[in-house]
């Protein structure tokens, strides 16, 4: 059996080089210090790694990669690395960098390799949405077991290893920042063994997922917040690297940024964000983090403009803070929610640094803290180090990637509370004393960020995966939670410390009911409450979409989101110049599909289809979102030569006619009519809002003897 090689054995002699290119003042050095390394690298010549296990599964490429085939002849940057590390998302911008910098026909291939920490990253789809989500377009491979990691002896997220073309090892890189090395180490080496003749500038088969997936309204939303006064919503469309407003029925009245990321201030029409998450709304004014920006944002509508509060564009790494926010570097804002510190302040979970900012709107004073001037940005918790410790001084606590934020600032709470969600808390941050405690989740091991799991219960006996967001109802003293790596929403009694499955099954999916407990989710990231705390709105990241859970009839549907673009006009007309192809709203997958009995018609004759709908009881249709249909006939186009294709819903106590007509040569004698049906409702009393969906598919069966007149049939359904 042969031997290989693992990152034991190539420490001692890169340390050498470690230590010589601390002590080297220039690049030519630097340069000279790692081309004679790797000569002596090269003379040992036994430091060849395994390769990938037989039977993973790839991503963004043909298929299965190997160091002895398809990677033979490469220089390849491995970087182990799991979805949820901030730290893993900090390299990718480095990554994507000297992608751009080499190619693959310059002999450069990286290859992510995922060794998940939490049970649910081992799911494929999981990692195929994580790949979308991080724009992530070199090979990633789902090595679920962690075998290459355990080969190698890796130890922590991310790590980056460089192997020659033979699959040999180069370098090793622990944690992040090191990006001058990484290019050092690459140039190097790409140079080394080009003028050794061991490149090779073959394709290895590269073919981006993205490219197969349809385009949705919403791409992966982090968070959602609401105006309670105007009951406007602002999401953070965080795929899209946009925050869109919406009305509570539906309608989007502003669009700000995307569709590609950017940093951008100035005016609606040409501001950019990049990847943002939390979101905060009140009047006039969304408030942003904009995450890999390293930004926190301000959006004023009333004067259509964007502006940036805190951050200088890039990763910073100060944990202390203390300068005007536009001074002062931050790391990976996750979300924000507006407070009071002696006048308003800006509360902000710092993911990247494990830690709770303030940014002071006016003047004011944190608890324990010393006076801060209006503009301010300055550390209020955490210590940096990433940490499951609760302590009475804010400093000396340790979070871990803090994702969600919820204010509770009347008595006898008032505080924050936080979705921490490397260590699987739910902690509470104290705006009196700035004491950190622990609500629920994770166990009484500061330096344990692995407990997790599925459990409710009390306390440290609950347990949770990767919560992401957290929303207080404050009339209900009720903390609800979304724990996104259960696909669940959970609620907390933080009086009694007591933690339960509100909604979802479990598993990925996208279910909708009938029941809280049988409707389904994928790693929901953002919640908030509206409607005086009657719906429970829910950022259902991987499915793409917003969800609201009414908790008063423990129902949930999808909520309707009309891009007036898409839908703009009341009657369209096919022509033979014109097939009927639209920008349509995708059905839902929870959409009933009809197949109606077939029925026989004539060449000369007319199909009228006769649409009777029912709404569910207690709903009317929604005058702000208009509700339309669209009628289709696949490969047999000529069915709508003249004819509507699509119209208004407006009135449904008469039946809608829908009419088509056969020609005098009908192309098929068996096409089949499609009648797809969209109809946006709310309930009479107001509140929640729903898009309910139906699919009618009516078969023909055409005659040979010419005929006249007009053959009725009735689609008929109750949502």
């Amino acid at each position: 059996m042969a031997s290989y090689s693992k990152l034991s054995d190539l420490f001692p002699i890169q340390s050498q080089l470690d230590y010589a290119l601390e002590d080297a003042t220039t690049q030519e050095k630097k340069e000279n210090l790692v081309h004679q390394y790797l000569h002596k690298i090269d003379e040992k010549g036994d430091l060849i790694i395994p390769d990938f296990e037989e039977g993973l599964e790839w991503l963004n490429t043909d298929g299965p990669l190997s160091f002895r085939k398809e990677l033979s002849g490469k220089v390849v940057v491995l970087d182990f690395f799991t979805y949820c590390c901030i730290n893993c998302m900090h390299l990718l911008p480095d990554l994507h960098q000297l992608e751009q910098s080499y190619t693959v026909e310059d002999g450069l291939v990286v290859v992510g390799v995922h060794s998940a920490k939490f049970p649910n990253e081992k799911v494929l789809q999981n990692v195929c949405s994580a790949v979308l989500r991080y724009d992530i377009t070199h090979p990633v491979v789902n090595d679920s077991d962690a075998r290459l990691w355990q080969d190698l002896e890796v130890s922590c997220w991310p790590t980056l290893v460089l192997l020659g073309p033979r699959g040999n090892l180069l370098f090793s890189l622990v944690g992040e920042g090191h990006r001058e090395q990484l290019f050092l180490f690459t140039a190097a080496a790409l140079k080394h063994y080009r003028e050794l003749g061991l490149l090779k500038d073959h394709d290895v088969g590269i073919k981006l997922y993205r490219e197969s997936l349809p385009p949705s309204i919403l791409s992966f939303p982090g968070k959602i917040a609401m105006d309670p006064r105007s009951k406007r919503l602002a999401i953070a469309d965080t795929g899209h690297h946009r925050v869109l407003v919406i009305s509570n029925t539906g309608q989007v009245l502003h669009t700000i940024g995307g569709p590609s990321s950017g940093r951008q201030d100035g005016n609606l029409s040409e501001a950019q964000f990049s990847s943002p998450q939390g979101v905060f709304i009140k009047g006039d004014t969304v408030y942003v983090a904009d995450t890999e920006n390293h930004l926190v944002r301000k959006i004023n509508l009333s004067e259509g403009k964007v502006s940036t509060l805190a951050g200088i564009g890039v990763q910073g790494t100060d944990k202390e803070g203390g300068a005007p926010g536009p001074e002062q570097p931050i790391s990976s804002p996750w979300d924000v929610t507006l407070g009071n510190a002696g006048g308003d302040v800006l509360w902000i979970a710092m993911a990247g640094t494990h830690q709770i900012w303030a940014l002071f709107l006016e003047d004011g004073k944190l608890p324990k803290g010393s006076n801060s001037k209006k503009g301010t940005c300055v550390r209020f918790a955490g210590s940096g180090n990433e940490e499951n410790r609760n302590n009475a001084y804010p400093h000396k606590a340790g979070l871990a990637q803090p994702s969600g934020l919820a204010l509770a600032p009347t008595e006898p709470w008032e505080c924050l509370f936080i979705a921490d969600s490397e260590s699987s808390t739910i902690r509470s941050l104290s705006l009196k004393d700035g004491a950190v405690k622990h609500v629920v989740g994770g166990e009484r091991d500061p330096l344990n960020l692995f407990a997790f799991g599925d459990v409710d219960g009390k306390g440290i006996d609950a347990k949770l995966q990767h919560p992401l967001g957290v929303c207080w109802d404050e009339g209900n003293s009720l903390l609800y939670v979304a724990d996104s790596y259960n696909h669940k929403i959970k609620v907390v009694d933080p009086k009694t410390k007591q933690c339960r499955v509100l909604a979802g099954t479990g598993k990925a999916g996208n279910g909708l009911g009938p029941s809280f407990l049988d409707s389904s989710f994928n790693e929901p990231g953002g919640l908030c409450l509206g409607e005086g705390g009657k719906l429970l709105y829910v950022a259902d990241t991987n499915n793409h979409c917003i969800k609201v859970l009414d908790l008063e009839t423990k129902t949930v549907s999808l909520f309707p989101i009309l891009v007036q673009q898409e839908v703009d006009a009341v009657i369209t007309t096919a022509t033979s110049n014109t097939p009927a192809v639209r920008k349509l709203p995708k059905l839902p997958k929870s959409a009933p599909v009809l197949t109606m009995p077939s029925i026989t018609v004539s060449s000369g004759q007319s199909v009228t289809l006769s649409l009777k709908l029912a709404l569910p009881a207690g709903t009317k249709l929604t005058e702000e979102a208009p509700s339309f249909w669209s009628l289709s006939a696949e490969g047999n186009e000529w069915l709508l030569e003249g004819r509507a294709v699509m119209g208004s819903i407006g009135d449904l106590s008469e039946p809608i006619s829908i009419v088509s007509s056969i020609p005098a040569a009908p192309a098929s004698p068996d096409p089949i009519l499609t009648l797809d049906v969209w109809v946006y409702c709310c309930l009479v009393g107001g509140g929640a809002c729903m898009m309910k969906a139906v699919s009618f598919k009516q078969p023909l069966l055409i005659g040979s003897t010419p005929q006249e007149g007009s053959v009725a049939v009735t689609l008929e359904h109750a949502f």
